[in-house]
């Protein structure tokens, strides 16, 4: 088996359009698709700008209410200034950067508490 990397990554929400905004307008990401599917969903497709990965926000499945995933690590180059300009955008950064052995991260979540950890390289030698 050769698996190259992963595609798409679920993300539940609770509404789609509510998270699409966070996602482009907040985090900064491409949106990739946006399609109906049926009446009462859509595929919407968003993604960091150049990543290999991306995140389809759904609301479908039982199996994962609104908010319920936890610890979706993202990738900083910058995690200050990343942290700083997602606060002057109004998202709640409770204990703002934090460092840890394996780097410096911060930790914050979307309009539906998915709870997502910002990361950096370490300060550390």
């Amino acid at each position: 088996m050769a698996i190259a990397h992963l595609d798409v990554v679920s993300l539940p929400v609770g509404d789609q359009e509510r998270a699409r905004d966070f996602y482009v307008d907040v985090l900064g990401f491409d949106l990739i698709r946006q399609n109906a599917m049926g009446p009462a969903a859509q595929w919407i497709q968003v993604g960091p700008k150049g990543g290999q990965t991306s995140i389809t926000l759904v609301t479908w499945f039982d199996s994962m209410p609104a908010g319920s995933l936890q610890g979706l690590v993202l990738h900083a180059d910058d995690l200050d200034a990343e942290v700083a300009a997602l606060v002057d955008k109004g998202v709640d950064v409770p204990g703002g950067v934090q460092e840890a052995e394996w780097g410096r991260f911060a930790v914050f979540t979307d309009p539906d508490g998915n709870r997502l950890v910002l990361r950096g390289p370490s300060s550390r030698g």
